[in-house]
């Protein structure tokens, strides 16, 4: 049993389903659950998501879909871009699914649904209003919409969108991409194409963009209980982190004044003091670079600072005077309690220092870490 490892509050991810559920409806929600649930694990998030009233799950790789049917999950599976058309076969045999935007994809797969011997398989089209990643051009939608209807195996199911500066909703390029896609169906629906299921809306549009909630609700990170971005945090206060990052001292040491740690010694201490080592490192998604930004660990329910470069299976804490004993714990993100002592580190804090956002700092915990779900 190693001394590091990752909690998962499935209570947690019910508990953010049902806030948003209450936020949007009477849109429906979808999980997303792509990259293994963003580091939390695919199937028990999927679960929790599906019991706590989410009507379907989303996820990025044909693999991903596999991996919840194999699990035995019977809810719709969106596969959230255009798959390669050599996995087709495996998408129609598992149910996923499929989103396409190119008339080729549309071929292939409805040969793929042919050879199944499957009529009216349910297919999603991406448009491109403004974020210029992936998705069908507007002045193409009827087009392929006429395409996938030639084809009996085909049904058009969904159309959708992907906002580009969701977590900033007063950004008037919310308003312009919402407009286009909004004509879009019009258009769709004029030339005969009534597709069910219209969404464009992830967890920063379901909270902040009313107007971006359509039929359903993509809930990616705030079914996590992180906050999608700067521009919507004051709309999170309910959501909870259902995540935390865990270990144990595995080696205390008393380190002399004027002595350096870790590679380079690129910190040297002013004083004596007691250091606490932690058993893991970059390896397990602890960014190395995390000793520059001040990061923290809590031991004790107290903050204590980082000291060295982040290592490959090991990092090193100031622990000054205070006593620390082998096998105490060490929360890197999340909350603790010890005593009269309380304190908590968000997976936004680390994103804030770092300059990035929390949706890399949850996925960059590696396979490594065991994920336990109390």
């Amino acid at each position: 049993m190693r001394w590091a490892w990752a909690e998962v509050n499935l209570d947690a991810i019910a508990h953010n389903v049902r806030l948003i559920r209450e936020v949007v409806a009477p849109s429906a929600v979808w999980a997303v659950v792509k990259a293994d649930a963003y580091g939390h694990g695919a199937v028990p998030v999927a679960r929790a998501a599906l019991s706590a009233g989410a009507e379907g799950l989303c996820v990025a790789l044909v693999s991903e879909g596999v991996e919840l049917r194999a699990a035995g999950l019977t809810a719709p599976i969106l596969i959230l871009s255009q798959s390669p058309s050599e996995e087709f076969d495996l998408v129609v045999s598992h149910q996923l699914t499929p989103t396409v935007y190119c008339g080729e994809s549309i071929e292939a797969l409805a040969q793929a649904a042919a050879r199944a011997g499957q009529a009216d398989y349910p297919v999603h089209l991406k448009i491109d209003t403004g974020m210029h990643r992936v998705g069908a051009a507007p002045e193409h939608a009827v087009e392929l919409a006429d395409a996938i209807a030639t084809h009996p195996q085909l049904e058009l199911q969904g159309v959708f969108t992907h906002l580009a500066m969701a977590d900033q909703p007063d950004a008037a390029s919310n308003d312009r991409q919402i407009a286009l896609f909004n004509e879009v169906v019009d258009t769709l629906v004029a030339a005969g194409h009534e597709p069910p299921l219209v969404h464009l809306a992830n967890s920063a549009g379901a909270l902040g963009i009313a107007a971006s909630r359509c039929g359903l609700v993509r809930l990616g990170i705030a079914m996590y209980g992180a906050e999608p971005g700067p521009g919507v945090a004051a709309l999170c206060a309910e959501l909870r982190p259902a995540l935390s990052l865990r270990a144990k001292v595995s080696f205390v040491k008393r380190v002399a004044a004027g002595e350096g740690i870790s590679y380079g010694l690129r910190h040297v201490f002013t004083e004596a003091t007691n250091v606490a080592t932690v058993p893991l490192g970059y390896a397990d998604g602890v960014p190395r670079r995390l000793f520059d930004v001040g990061g923290e660990v809590l031991i004790g329910g107290v903050r204590r600072r980082i000291v060295g470069v982040v290592t490959m299976d090991q990092l090193m804490v100031d622990c000054g005077n205070d006593a620390v004993s082998l096998g105490d714990e060490v929360v890197l993100i999340g909350r603790q309690t010890h005593e009269a002592l309380s304190g908590e580190i968000r997976a936004e804090e680390w994103a804030a220092r770092l300059g990035t956002i929390a949706y890399e700092i949850l996925c960059g915990i590696s396979q490594r870490i065991e994920r336990h779900y109390p």
